[in-house]
């Protein structure tokens, strides 16, 4: 991570007018269907009523109400996927353990991995199968919706050490994965190939997302730039945002195919349109901001967390204008977002809880 002095003077660079515009987002995933019948591998955490806290807002025609749900101690929830049913995924990172919560009752229920486990980012495929990138084990891991039967895909025995970090399906169904160590990666579910490639520059790929056309993305935090992946031929090539060094962390994709971008060091939200090949770049509120994970919502919302006022922040393309929801108590870290239709899901690393805003109409 760069220096405090580097990230305060590249936040001074100046940042271009956003886009005016923007649809609904693309999904990068299918939603689960959690299962009944492994409940004596669960861990349930202790019983939260949905309605136990919670803030609302009101933006516009919008209003917005904030829940936090606990997860089980140490637990240190990392990425959240939402499930069909209404419950949500998560990985466990500090106990090693994919975990699903049912916002009804509040309880949980996790999924030992194995051995040496250290979960970060979760999808969900179209079958409702939970694929996790598992940097502790070094794999592609899949758990069963039915069974909760764990498939491990390790990397191969030359490719120690990646530090895996976030996956995406791309049309054909195979998942792609990134690793911070310099690498990034496809496994094939029919096949059960694993195939990992260099970055073009190294360390750093992050996030990842998949556009509407197919095409696969990702972020290098520490090469501060984005890639798109021809995914036949494995080769990634290289977009450079406007500020340099920014920090680019998550990305994530809207209905449009344009790429949003979470700039970490330069506390920006940036977007790329492949089509017009044009940048734009907007600095987060507040004296300090940080901008880690990136969602774009079902009204073509941008939504990002802020390490630096510990909050979730909404950015609204046509009004140009941001709105702040605090989050409770001390930092929370979220580090990634997710959601469905009406429901924004962000997992607090920090104080082992999931914290979801709903959309409902205002009157």
């Amino acid at each position: 991570m760069p220096s405090m002095l580097a990230r305060a003077l590249l936040i001074a660079f100046p940042f271009a007018v956003m886009l005016a515009a923007c649809g609904a987002s693309q999904q990068p995933s299918a939603p689960a269907v959690p299962s009944a019948a492994s409940a004596t591998s669960a861990a349930p955490s202790p019983s939260v009523s949905p309605a136990a806290s919670g803030t609302a807002a009101v933006v516009g025609a919008l209003r917005f109400e904030t829940q936090r749900y606990a997860v089980p101690s140490g637990a240190g929830p990392h990425d959240v996927a939402p499930a069909a049913d209404g419950g949500v995924w998560y990985t466990a990172q500090r106990q090693g353990a994919l975990g699903y919560l049912d916002p009804k009752t509040g309880k949980t229920r996790q999924i030992a991995l194995g051995a040496g486990s250290a979960p970060h980012g979760v999808i969900v495929d179209k079958d409702g199968a939970a694929w996790v990138t598992d940097g502790g084990l070094n794999a592609i891991v899949r758990v069963d919706p039915k069974t909760d039967a764990v498939t491990v895909y390790p990397l191969p025995a030359d490719r120690p050490r990646a530090n895996l970090n976030t996956a995406t399906f791309d049309r054909r169904g195979r998942v792609w994965f990134t690793g911070q160590s310099g690498v990034y990666g496809v496994v094939d579910p029919a096949t059960k190939e694993v195939r990992v490639f260099d970055a073009p520059r190294g360390a750093g790929p992050y996030g990842m997302t998949t556009t509407p056309d197919g095409t696969v993305w990702y972020a290098s935090l520490a090469a501060s730039h984005i890639a798109r992946i021809d995914v036949d031929s494995g080769r990634a090539e290289v977009i450079e945002p406007p500020t340099k060094g920014q920090g680019s962390r998550r990305v994530w994709a809207d209905a449009q195919g344009r790429v949003w971008v979470s700039e970490w060091t330069a506390g920006q939200v940036g977007v790329y349109d492949p089509i017009t090949k044009s940048w734009a770049e907007r600095k987060l509120p507040g004296s300090d901001p940080q901008a880690y994970a990136v969602y774009v919502d079902e009204r073509g919302a941008i939504w990002l967390s802020d390490f630096g006022a510990n909050a979730l922040v909404r950015y609204d393309p046509a009004t140009t204008e941001f709105k702040s929801f605090p989050l409770e108590g001390r930092a929370g870290n979220v580090r990634q977002i997710h959601g469905r239709p009406g429901e924004v899901w962000a997992p607090e690393s920090a104080t082992d809880h999931i914290v979801v805003v709903r959309t409902l109409p205002n009157g």
